[in-house]
């Protein structure tokens, strides 16, 4: 079996900026990691490959050269390869954009590779943009049939058996292969890498797919590709910590709200 993990690379801050121009994230000199998400998918995948070993799994992300760091990160917990989509023409791609060009990247793997994906993995959503549309997406480019907020995956029948939870509780549905799934917080963790693994990850060579490598048509990527337009953005002021009263009485303590209160002229 092939399977193949979408996974990106996010802020790893709290500390948000925005480029007012663009309206878009600032990444430059901010720590970045594998988006949450994405490590519960690339589990769920290395899971499955324990079950059968034959089983390998390409993970794959666009995003800036920065962003082969994260793929090195799979490659040591589990992945066999990694590719990475990286151009000019994608930058500022809205959600819709960016799964037109993984969809063409999955495309171009597949060439590369000489073979097709059985499987699609991607986490539910990204921490940095929570709008669990990118999977559903790139199954419509694909036209693969599609299963979300996956919490278990087994194989069964040659079809994709997936547990997934809903606002209602949780239910059982099956895909036939090709399919596209996106995987919520499980119930196990990810696994960590070993020494050897990392050693062999920070050694390993990343292919990078440029906009004329998977032919794309870059009026659909990248801010012009976008039909989702960014009216405004800010960062919510930080507040400052509260006031703890400790006093003998509940009396007292009352007291000295009411004080404060009156003090800063709210009462």
């Amino acid at each position: 079996m092939n399977i193949l993990v979408c996974i990106k690379q996010v802020p790893d801050t709290t500390e948000i900026k925005i480029d007012p121009v663009t309206n878009t994230l600032i990444r430059e000199g901010v720590p970045s990691i594998v988006n949450t998400f994405d490590t519960f998918a690339l589990e769920t995948a290395a899971k499955l490959k324990d079950a059968d070993p034959t089983t390998r799994i390409i993970v794959a992300s666009m995003g800036p050269e920065q962003a082969k760091e994260a793929l090195k990160t799979c490659l040591s917990v589990g992945a066999d390869k990694a590719y990475l989509a990286s151009d000019r023409a994608f930058g500022g791609s809205d959600t819709l954009a960016t799964s037109y060009v993984l969809s063409c990247t999955v495309k171009e793997i597949e060439k590369r590779e000489g073979a097709p994906f059985d499987l699609i993995f991607c986490g539910k959503q990204a921490i940095d943009g929570d709008t669990a549309q990118v999977g559903p997406e790139l199954a419509e480019h694909l036209n693969y049939p599609q299963i979300t907020n996956a919490l278990e995956v087994s194989l069964v029948g040659g079809k994709v058996r997936a547990r997934r939870e809903t606002e209602d509780g949780y239910e059982v549905v099956d895909a036939t292969l090709p399919a596209v799934v996106t995987v919520t917080k499980t119930a196990y963790d990810p696994r960590y890498a070993s020494v050897k693994s990392k050693m062999a990850a920070n050694r390993a060579e990343i292919p990078m797919l440029t906009a004329a490598d998977i032919a794309i048509d870059t009026s659909r990527s990248g801010l012009k590709g976008s039909p989702t337009k960014v009216k405004k953005t800010y960062v919510p002021v930080r507040k400052k910590g509260g006031v703890k009263i400790q006093e003998e009485t509940g009396e007292i303590a009352a007291q000295k709200l009411t004080a404060l209160l009156s003090d800063a002229g709210i009462i």
